[in-house]
């Protein structure tokens, strides 16, 4: 959020020339809410489809018809005639050569989308609260490390630029032009189809400029790649959002910047072009959330944490699992050493034997308890 209440107003035939003082706009301050700028933005970007579909006789334009059963090959129709190869060739079908697509896209599919006027006034404000706080705007890609300050206002004099050579002189007094170096180095081809479509290349954005009355500013900007101009009246989310992205780099003159607040109102005050519009309050009034949470107020009334439940492991058999054995016979693993090197009695050895080994496992057992219990 932006936290200065004053914008310096830069003289546009001089850089370091301050002209003046503006008020920060209520408007800049309004809280970000990048899901609903992604939301409109979709839906705003899908109105300007143009409807399409296939051919309606499409695939349907030859000959044919079903030999019927009983001729070992399958019902789809065939070209009639002979002659040719293509006599008796598969026709028709989605699956056959030369045949209709599946399900052929009609004109009449949903392709626009209506939009809530509040929520598009609602992304409106996120954006342009965005593009005043320099970490979005350098995060978005725009460079503006040598601009004096965002948000950047030039007096209403460059309203009356009708050259573009005075344009590009602008940009580079205040160092903007190195955002428009960057759209140039961008250009490239674009992948796939679209080369043969008019729309051989891309590019990225540039700065975008934001004026109060037309004096020639347009013609003047609107030959320089990636730059784009509007009327503040007339602000569109598809420009100060390109993408669904917030932080557009903007150059607000002197008039425009002072008729935000006639336009969308302050906090305190509603606007006074859009019949009871005010703008949304921010949903906290404190945004350092690991303060409020560690407050004295907020944990006195919270429970004690709870400890944490005995972890009980799986059940495992002992006849089939070693350790398991081990656990209750601590001398089964000396036992099965003794197997395995071929020292342990036989099976055929006398019964006075085996009970003498059973007894000496039995006293090897209660001697392992019996220190494990004093550990």
């Amino acid at each position: 959020m932006a936290a200065r209440p004053l914008v310096q107003v830069h003289a546009s035939n001089k850089a370091g020339e301050i002209s003046g003082q503006i008020a920060i706009p209520g408007v800049l301050l309004a809280p970000i809410r990048s899901d609903i700028v992604q939301f409109v933005h979709s839906n705003m970007a899908k109105n300007k489809r143009q409807p399409y579909a296939v051919a309606e006789g499409a695939g349907h334009q030859t000959s044919a018809i079903s030999w019927g059963t009983g001729r070992a090959v399958s019902r789809i129709p065939r070209v009639s005639g002979g002659g040719t190869s293509r006599s008796g060739q598969g026709a028709f079908g989605n699956m056959c050569r030369g045949g209709r697509m599946f399900a052929p896209t009609k004109i009449w599919r949903r392709w626009h989308r209506k939009i809530n006027v509040n929520q598009r006034r609602y992304a409106l404000t996120s954006a342009l609260a965005a593009s005043a706080i320099p970490a979005l705007v350098m995060a978005r890609g725009h460079r503006i490390g040598k601009l004096p300050e965002v948000p950047f206002v030039v007096s209403d004099n460059a309203q009356a630029i009708v050259k573009t050579a005075n344009a590009v002189a602008l940009l580079k007094r205040f160092g903007a032009y190195a955002d428009v170096e960057k759209v140039q180095s961008s250009r490239h081809l674009r992948r796939g189809k679209g080369k043969m479509r008019n729309r051989r290349y891309v590019q990225r954005r540039g700065p975008l400029i934001v004026y109060g009355k037309d004096e020639g500013i347009r013609k003047a900007f609107r030959n320089i790649p990636g730059v784009e101009v509007a009327h503040v009246d007339r602000l569109n989310l598809l420009s100060l959002a390109p993408g669904g992205h917030l932080g557009r780099f903007i150059i607000w003159t002197q008039s425009a910047f002072e008729r935000l607040d006639k336009l969308y109102g302050s906090q305190r005050k509603g606007s006074a072009m859009k019949h009871g519009y005010h703008l949304p309050r921010p949903l906290l009034s404190n945004a350092d959330v690991a303060r409020i949470i560690n407050s004295d107020e907020i944990q006195s009334i919270l429970r004690e944490k709870k400890s944490t439940p005995r972890k009980i492991g799986l059940k495992r058999n002992p006849l089939k699992n070693l350790r398991a054995l081990e656990k209750l016979n601590p001398y089964a693993h000396s036992l099965r050493v003794a197997h395995n090197s071929g020292t342990a009695p036989k099976h055929t050895a006398d019964k006075k034997s085996r009970s003498q080994l059973k007894a000496a496992s039995r006293k090897q057992g209660a001697r392992l308890r019996g220190e494990s219990s004093q550990e």
